[in-house]
């Protein structure tokens, strides 16, 4: 691992430790920890994270289409990652159904405040050329699933008394999204060294953190 690298990632981690504070403070995740959490309470997050998978494939797909000719593998790694996830949110309407809820409901579900600010703020970032800056937006998202999913799918299965087929989105994504971190260093080597690159990841992963922490904050049930 190079220097660079090393020191984004250094950086990276102190953003993603705050993250990780504040989502422990929103009143979901406060529920969950506590053993208060309701079914009424997973459904709803459900809903609100089926929106944000779904758009997950759409904003790499359009980051890859801006990658120039000069990051081509940039671009490829990109875009497998987009296929890999573009069905995932499908995962997620299982979920719900397993829980009682109709698949009808959770595909009318509608973006709350934070969700409709990350993806604005995706699709913007993912429309400018060359945007290496969301490398950190991804650092972001898959280290709170290869962290937090499988804590979380537990939690929720042991607290709500539910069925393996009612939690397999958290618990896939705690086994696969470590093998993502890996792919992500990779990828952070094809454009670094360069300062400006890693101050736009840096930021990247500070407004993406803020947004989706502001996404959980909003979840009502």
């Amino acid at each position: 691992m190079s220097d660079a690298v090393a020191d984004v990632l250094r950086k990276l981690t102190v953003v993603f430790t705050a993250f990780e504070g504040r989502l422990e403070q929103t009143p979901l995740i406060r529920k969950l920890t506590r053993g208060r959490f309701e079914l009424a309470d997973y459904q709803a997050f459900l809903i609100q994270l089926r929106q944000q998978v779904k758009d997950g494939a759409l904003w790499m797909s359009r980051a890859a289409s801006n990658i120039d000719e000069s990051h081509l593998e940039l671009r490829s790694s990109l875009m497998r990652h987009a296929v890999t996830e573009h069905r995932d949110f499908r995962l997620l309407e299982a979920d719900y159904v397993a829980t009682g809820g109709a698949v009808e409901t959770i595909r009318a579900g509608e973006k709350n405040v934070g969700s409709e600010a990350l993806s604005a703020w995706m699709f913007h970032e993912a429309s400018k050329p060359n945007p290496f800056g969301l490398l950190g937006a991804m650092w972001i998202i898959e280290g709170l699933g290869s962290i937090k999913a499988q804590e979380w799918g537990r939690k929720v299965k042991e607290t709500l008394v539910l069925a393996d087929d009612a939690v397999r989105f958290l618990l896939y994504h705690g086994e696969n999204d470590a093998q993502h971190i890996e792919e992500f260093k990779t990828m952070l080597a094809m454009v670094l060294p360069d300062e400006r690159t890693a101050r736009r990841i840096v930021r990247t992963a500070e407004v993406t953190a803020r947004l989706y922490a502001l996404q959980i904050e909003e979840i009502v049930a």
